[in-house]
């Protein structure tokens, strides 16, 4: 009689966990599912669901504005070495082009300036290279009323352009700089 006995007590305590086991189960992938649609939702507030809205907008092509190559003394001990760097300038639109060029005598004075500050050794490394390009679209912007922050300084030195310049107001977030990039299209340092 003990061996009946015993066989529903276990078996009762099997469905018992089973069915525990399947609950668990359940307000696992419950909770899961709850957790990844409130995270779906909070990326579509915070921008996902424009992603999908740009996405249908056609965007329109950058325009691309050579600029006539330049040569210039570079600030090495002796003064015998020179650059000739050749720059294209990637902007928004047409538009843009056109107010470059009319303002293009002033670019290429404000180009020159820091260009002509640069010694060898940091146009040759990759960081002088971008370091310059920021210089140079800070250069192009500014005409245009447009300002680009300075980066982080290289040294405890000032420089003597900074003290004589006075940077404009940024523009508003919403009314972005036009000048995107500043590309070199070539670069020869003698």
């Amino acid at each position: 009689m003990s061996d009946n006995t015993a066989a529903p007590a276990k078996s009762k305590k099997l469905i018992i966990i089973l069915a525990v086991l399947a609950l668990v189960l359940v307000a696992g992938g419950a909770a899961a599912w709850m957790m990844a649609s409130q995270r779906h939702a909070a990326e579509d507030e915070e921008g996902g669901g424009r992603a999908v809205a740009q996405a249908g907008t056609p965007k329109t092509p950058p325009t691309f504005l050579p600029m006539d190559n330049m040569v210039v003394n570079l600030a090495d001990p002796g003064g015998d070495r020179f650059a000739q760097v050749g720059i294209t300038l990637e902007l928004a639109d047409g538009k843009t082009a056109d107010q470059v060029k009319a303002y293009m005598p002033t670019i290429r004075s404000g180009v020159l300036l820091p260009l002509s500050q640069r010694t060898t050794d940091e146009l040759l490394t990759r960081e002088g290279k971008e370091k310059l390009a920021v210089d140079i679209r800070r250069e192009v912007s500014r005409p245009l009323g447009y300002s680009v922050p300075k980066p982080r300084k290289r040294s405890a030195s000032r420089d003597p352009l900074d003290e004589d310049v006075e940077e404009e107001e940024p523009r508003p977030r919403a009314d972005t700089n036009p000048v995107r990039q500043v590309l070199f299209s070539s670069f020869i340092i003698q």
